[in-house]
């Protein structure tokens, strides 16, 4: 009695059962290399998850043979890319690597890149950093001016001083992305105190390995995508008798907001704003194409401050 009382407590109080309706074993009777191994075929997340089961479970779902099935199957050329990769990969356990990647991106390639994987699948995530991608007029400091901020990942952001030609471009080879996997790319940036002239919405392009372009419009000033039906503004008038009353006037107002994407804040204090989709397919390589241009309203603008393109995989709500 007392050695089912204790692996009772071992378990969480409970036995889960392997085999049919006539009996079974006791899945903490299994080798714990038996468990890690059903374990490793769940997810990122169902380990965790798992874990709090019980000590066996706990054992099993913290071991490497689980966590590398989840880390990519490249991952160890990736982070060597990394200035202090070979620490990393020398110091961590498997699921304390992939915690580092899902929490914290790493930059690779001389800081021009950042890599990261999403936290509930594994799946592979990068930014480009704004020193890697083409900006029409980028090198002219009339235009543009190239500086570090401490909240940056990367160690240069682009900022807009004036133009009215605006086009940044970036690419990413499908080879280096997660194969079969819908991917989201997304202009990060913020605004400077004092940016002026984003009142028209920019063209957002996705131009897919298999030369399949999308085309979106897209607002990069906030409050100039918000949609208003209508204005009210209260007002006072004088009557005859000299006695004041309120009256209501409405005035029609620009609809903006409804031709076009509205960005979003993130939690490291960047905006982003969706430029388009793609498929990354298993037999399929090349380059996909980012464009954001603004080009056709001919005004001029300035105070944009970007930080890169991110392209990570899409999260379906369940």
């Amino acid at each position: 009695m007392e050695e089912k009382a204790s692996q009772e407590r071992e378990t969480g109080g409970g036995e889960i059962f392997c085999g049919g309706s006539d009996g079974g074993i006791g899945f903490y009777e299994l080798p714990e290399g038996c468990v890690a191994t059903v374990i490793s075929f769940t997810s990122p997340r169902d380990a965790c998850r798992l874990a709090a089961v019980s000590k066996m479970f706990k054992s099993a779902a913290d071991s490497d043979a689980v966590w590398d099935r989840f880390l990519p199957s490249d991952y160890a050329d990736i982070v060597a890319r990394s200035d202090d990769g070979a620490e990393l990969l020398n110091s961590l356990s498997k699921k304390e690597l992939f915690l580092r990647l899902a929490f914290r991106p790493l930059l690779i390639d001389g800081g021009t890149k950042s890599f990261s994987l999403e936290k509930s699948t594994g799946k592979k995530c990068y930014s480009v950093a704004a020193r890697d991608l083409y900006i029409t007029w980028g090198d002219t400091p009339r235009y543009w001016a190239w500086h570090s901020i401490p909240d940056s990942r990367f160690p240069e952001v682009a900022e807009l001083v004036t133009v009215c030609w605006l086009e940044i471009k970036g690419k990413i080879k499908t080879s280096i992305l997660s194969p079969d996997t819908n991917y989201v790319a997304y202009l990060i940036f913020k605004m400077a105190e004092a940016a002026y002239g984003f009142c028209s919405p920019a063209e957002v392009v996705v131009k897919t390995a298999g030369g399949k372009t999308e085309t979106q419009k897209a607002y990069l000033d906030p409050g100039e995508g918000h949609s208003r039906s209508y204005q009210i503004i209260q007002r006072r008038v004088r009557l005859l008798s000299r006695n004041r009353a309120s009256m209501t006037v409405t005035r029609p107002a620009m609809n903006r907001g409804r031709d076009g994407k509205l960005p979003n804040p993130r939690g490291d204090g960047w905006m982003e704003v969706e430029i388009g989709e793609f498929l990354t397919r298993r037999d399929e390589e090349g380059e996909v194409e980012m464009s954001v241009l603004e080009v056709k309203a001919g005004n001029w603008k300035g105070g944009l401050v970007v930080e890169g393109i991110e392209v990570r995989p899409k999260i379906v709500m369940q």
